[in-house]
């Protein structure tokens, strides 16, 4: 049942204007449909949706990811636009320029990934990451 659905994720904001705004100038999105309280995306394979909501972001893991050819690349676009990436100096995960080397992953992925994260308008925590293929 589920194994055939499409997969859309879903992410809460508490202004929807400055939400939309954030997405425009920093990412370069604009959604594809809009309705009371709600934005809709469309990206290559997947799509996310922004609601209003009255709850709180953790902001403590990632809640959306994208799956890029050149993280240093988008990286540097990224920043040309304003998006200010998370420094990490932890046992497990340490970022040089902001982005993570990341041992391990998913065989069908290749052999390890690296990742860049950051913040948007809303607290979200959102990821970008780049298989290491052998």
């Amino acid at each position: 049942m589920l194994k055939n659905a499409k997969v859309a994720t879903r992410l809460p904001a508490k202004d929807l204007d400055r939400a939309r705004a954030f997405y425009s100038e920093k990412l370069g999105l604009e959604p594809v449909e809009q309705r009371e309280g709600g934005l809709r995306y469309v990206c290559a394979a997947g799509e996310f949706a922004i609601f209003v909501s009255a709850g709180t972001q953790s902001g403590t893991h990632t809640q959306m990811g994208w799956e890029v050819e050149d993280i240093e690349a988008t990286v540097r676009e990224l920043r040309t636009r304003g998006v200010a990436f998370e420094d990490y100096d932890l046992p497990s995960l340490k970022t040089v320029d902001g982005i993570a080397e990341i041992a391990g992953n998913y065989p069908s992925k290749g052999t390890g990934e690296r990742g860049a994260w950051f913040r948007d308008s809303e607290g979200n925590l959102l990821g970008i990451g780049q298989p290491v293929r052998a």
